[in-house]
């Protein structure tokens, strides 16, 4: 049998004890568990910036993989943690709407809420639930455990208010929603949502970056804007840092302009 994939997403920072801590109670109830660190980069408590990573990862996982998500600042309040089956991934994360942008296309199947103190940790601190909750329930169910065990079924997950494009006859309105490692700033437009629509030109604060294929076609230091691998419209400065040349992040407006819809259509 294959070693069970357990994945870690959070925003401890590279280097953390608390990610090592994480990995150490996985290990500690599943030692054939096959760890791997998504980013422990995530900005601090920026769970719209997590949901926007995990989008962009998690459907590339072999089916039955686990994900940990400990992007989590309302640890030892009243909010839930959740176990997530999604298009045959299985997630353990606080139900503060990480999962958001995941759900955006398809549902999830399951949604269970994690109460069984079995399987946590003996001794549950009020301010570290990754490791003594999330990180044990993980490696159970890298042992086998059924998901029923862990609680009763949640119908109201909560999910992030995302902001939505709008269409204004030929325009797209949106928004930049995320700023990657390489400073390209990627919007709420996605390509999917769009199938029939023609790019003409590009807007966001009185920039008009050219509209590109590929960062091949534009020279270095020229901004362009481009369909993103994970379909997103993306402003970008070619082997450069877009939020920096332009001083501009989340939150700003961009407008596409459409070519006119054909006659009769």
């Amino acid at each position: 049998m294959p070693r069970p994939i357990v994945t870690l997403t959070t925003d401890f920072g590279e280097g953390s004890a608390y990610a090592a801590a994480l990995k150490g109670s996985v290990l500690r109830i599943c030692p054939e568990a096959l760890l791997v660190d998504l980013s422990h980069a995530i900005p601090p408590q920026d769970v719209l910036h997590a949901a926007f990573f995990l989008n962009e990862a998690v459907p590339w996982f072999p089916p039955q993989t686990i994900h940990v998500v400990v992007v989590d600042p309302g640890v030892g309040t009243a909010r839930r943690l959740i176990y997530v089956e999604w298009q045959q991934q299985r997630i353990v994360a606080p139900d503060n709407g990480v999962c958001s942008l995941l759900w955006r296309k398809h549902p999830p199947e399951t949604v269970r809420a994690i109460q069984n103190p079995q399987y946590f940790h003996t001794l549950v601190s009020s301010t570290f639930h990754g490791r003594d909750i999330l990180a044990p329930v993980a490696g159970h169910l890298a042992n086998g455990l059924s998901p029923e065990a862990l609680g009763e079924v949640v119908t109201d997950p909560v999910r992030l208010p995302f902001p939505l494009p709008r269409r204004e006859d030929d325009r797209i309105i949106g928004e930049v929603v995320f700023v990657d490692h390489f400073g390209n700033l990627l919007t709420n437009i996605h390509r999917a949502d769009w199938p029939e629509a023609r790019v003409v030109s590009v807007e966001v604060l009185g920039t008009r970056p050219r509209w590109v294929r590929t960062y091949g076609e534009a020279a270095p230091g020229e901004t362009v804007a481009l369909w993103s691998s994970g379909g997103w419209l993306e402003i970008a400065v070619v082997q450069g840092h877009a939020a920096h040349r332009l001083n501009l992040g989340r939150g700003v407006p961009v407008v596409v302009q459409l070519a006119p819809a054909e006659p009769g259509s």
